[in-house]
């Protein structure tokens, strides 16, 4: 079972809110709401800082930015952030039943790996994250680079998410994919984008594979 990070295994968004405001207000630009910044997530934090921007600036000021956020979110990435409620019962549940699990996540990979180990380091042994020059998800790169350390095929591999970014991934990877209703996009949204299987709660997802 690969697992995007983001709203479907821990709820950062307070965290990436936190350093996105840091990162604009110490450039001269005005805070962003919580609300503003769920919708701007899902694709990668270069897109996250380019969408919070009121307007286009230009490529200097933006890496500027982009720096700031990246050193403010590399020191507060977990100041706020924590797993979802059902989320450590269920991964219990997966390695007592055998099941392999990964992490496939747009955030940098030093981030990735850190939150991996401080949170799932019992359960979940791999993880993927953003690379300069390596493509990020809906890139099927990621994935299959997972599936390879985990040593598995598409068709014994499920992918579970929670955007629009993670529904294209799982197509362009070829695997089958849950959808979870807890993270950072709603129903409509996500059945626009073709996500058919859904779950409300984590351990539903136990009946989905039984």
């Amino acid at each position: 079972i690969i697992f995007d990070l983001d709203g479907t295994l821990l709820n950062t968004l307070k965290d990436l809110w936190v350093s996105t405001n840091y990162a604009l207000t110490n450039n001269g630009f005005p805070e962003r709401t919580m609300e503003e910044v769920r919708c701007f997530v899902g694709n990668g934090i270069r897109t996250l800082i380019n969408r919070a921007l009121p307007n286009p600036v230009a490529d200097e000021i933006f890496e500027k930015i982009f720096e700031d956020f990246k050193a403010h979110y590399r020191i507060h990435c977990n100041d706020f952030t924590g797993p979802y409620d059902g989320i450590m019962e269920l991964l219990k549940e997966l390695k007592k039943r055998g099941y392999v699990m990964g992490i496939a996540s747009n955030k940098l990979d030093p981030a990735v790996e850190q939150l991996r180990e401080e949170f799932f380091g019992e359960y979940i042994h791999k993880a993927v994250g953003v690379v300069t020059g390596q493509p990020a998800k809906p890139d099927a790169y990621m994935v299959d680079k997972l599936m390879g350390m985990l040593e598995t095929d598409k068709e014994h591999t499920l992918y579970v998410g929670d955007s629009q970014v993670d529904v294209e991934t799982a197509k362009n990877a070829g695997l089958d994919m849950v959808t979870v209703l807890w993270g950072f996009r709603n129903r409509d949204e996500l059945e626009v984008a073709g996500a058919t299987n859904f779950i409300s709660s984590p351990m539903e997802l136990l009946d989905y594979l039984d």
